[in-house]
């Protein structure tokens, strides 16, 4: 079978930076629906036609793949508005009561840094602004179910955090 729209592949990759940092190894085949929400379009448009044994590289740039860096997605909070067990790497889905800031609903932000006063928060995608070479390989493909065409996804989505 090929990968058509409203298929479900399984895929292996190695994920790297432009220059050659490997930013994420799939080793084990994952399930992703393709024509959900699963996948990034620049991918789903490679896949197209791909059959099982299949090898794609790809180059996608920022805007292909996870946008530009948003400064304006950054922001400084008041440390005290934040539990005390707090660590770099913690995302919280919005921010705290009380924060000053006009913060976009529905993000996901990322602690990047803590300080005694204050603590960043970064909406952005880890990802973003970074150009990236993926070397996939079509492990398998077959009919979506219903239910997954009805989820928008076959239960892993590509590089979403949260």
């Amino acid at each position: 079978m090929q990968v058509t729209p409203q298929c479900v592949v399984a895929l292996t990759w190695t994920l790297k930076d432009t220059l050659g940092e490997v930013l994420d190894e799939l080793a084990e085949p994952v399930d992703f629906l393709v024509g959900g929400d699963d996948l990034l379009p620049k991918i789903e448009e490679a896949l197209q036609g791909h059959a099982a044994g299949d090898r794609i590289d790809l180059h996608l740039e920022p805007e292909e793949a996870f946008g530009d860096f948003d400064d304006q997605l950054v922001f400084l909070e008041d440390r005290q508005l934040f539990p005390q067990e707090l660590e770099e790497g913690m995302t919280f889905e919005q921010l705290p009561p009380g924060a000053k800031a006009d913060a976009p609903k529905g993000t996901l932000y990322t602690v990047t840094d803590i300080y005694p006063d204050h603590v960043v928060l970064d909406g952005n995608h880890p990802l973003a602004g970074i150009a990236i070479r993926l070397a996939l390989k079509v492990e398998g493909v077959r009919e979506a179910t219903e239910e997954e065409i009805g989820r928008g996804t076959a239960g892993t989505g590509f590089f979403k955090i949260g």
